[in-house]
């Protein structure tokens, strides 16, 4: 077993550009047998000279990792700058996952926002190919902007499909754009779900977050079925550094996907 804190080598073997400042890279290891993880785990991903930053996997192809990455700072730009062929370190994986598995039959509720959809698509691949284990199904996604948004060819085909509920919303539309304008937390009503039944997945900013939350906890949603993803200020992703503290608790090993109700109360302090 590898321990916590090795990094290992992997060349990036695919680059998809999924905005001006986004991209999809495929990772596979020089050495040894590909990382095995669940949906909603997180890597942190090494620009050898430069640093690590913490990236959540955004799916799986043939035998590659995926993971997206926005052009932030000093790390995040040295990775996106990666081409075929080159090495990257990493680590992992950490944290917990979204459970897909643990709620066989019930409703399932995916709300993302901007480059939120990311630690989500693992999640909302595994859940349309195991269709027939969930009841409704339903993806919510918005952006700021229909430029921004991430994984245009697979969001289209999941808006193919008949066995879910795919729907796409933009802050700001262009005079191309043909879908609905506003915030995601408007599509909700536009969704079919048995709150008495549902478990909800949201990723993307801690106010859109939190406003997802507090309209299906509204609706009925059990605030123990509604799951959040925390991802932000880790460093070491082993809980000693103390960068992602969070009240009580620690992002990266004890998130970065929680229960609502287990930080609903941190989500509204300040400063915190």
């Amino acid at each position: 077993m590898t321990a916590p804190m090795t990094t290992r080598a992997f060349r990036v073997v695919s680059k998809l550009r999924e905005t001006s400042d986004t991209v999809t890279l495929g990772l596979n290891p020089v050495e040894g047998p590909q990382i095995q993880l669940l949906p909603g785990q997180f890597n942190m991903i090494y620009a050898f000279g430069v640093g690590e930053v913490p990236i959540s996997v955004s799916g799986m192809h043939q035998d590659s990792i995926l993971h997206t990455v926005r052009a932030v700072g000093a790390v995040s730009r040295a990775i996106c700058d990666a081409d075929d062929g080159d090495v990257l370190g990493m680590r992992g994986p950490y944290g917990t996952d979204w459970g897909v598995a643990d709620h066989p039959g019930a409703d399932v509720l995916i709300i993302a926002g901007g480059i939120g959809l990311a630690p989500l698509r693992l999640a909302i691949e595994h859940v349309l190919d195991q269709r027939d284990l969930y009841g409704r199904v339903s993806v919510l996604i918005g952006a700021r902007s229909p430029e921004l948004l991430i994984f245009g060819e697979d969001i289209a085909r999941w808006r193919a499909r008949l066995d879910a509920t795919v729907l796409v919303t933009v802050d700001v539309a262009t005079s191309k754009w043909r879908g609905d304008v506003g915030l995601v937390t408007e599509l909700i009503p536009k969704a079919t779900f048995d709150p008495s039944n549902t478990v909800a997945m949201i990723c993307g900013p801690e106010i859109m977050m939190r406003g997802v939350a507090t309209e299906l906890l509204d609706l009925g949603v059990g605030s123990d079925h509604i799951k959040v993803s925390m991802e932000r200020n880790m460093k070491c992703a082993i809980g000693h550094c103390g960068h992602c503290q969070f009240g009580p608790e620690f992002i990266c090993k004890d998130g970065a996907i929680f229960p609502y109700e287990h930080i609903a109360s941190l989500m509204r302090v300040r400063e915190i």
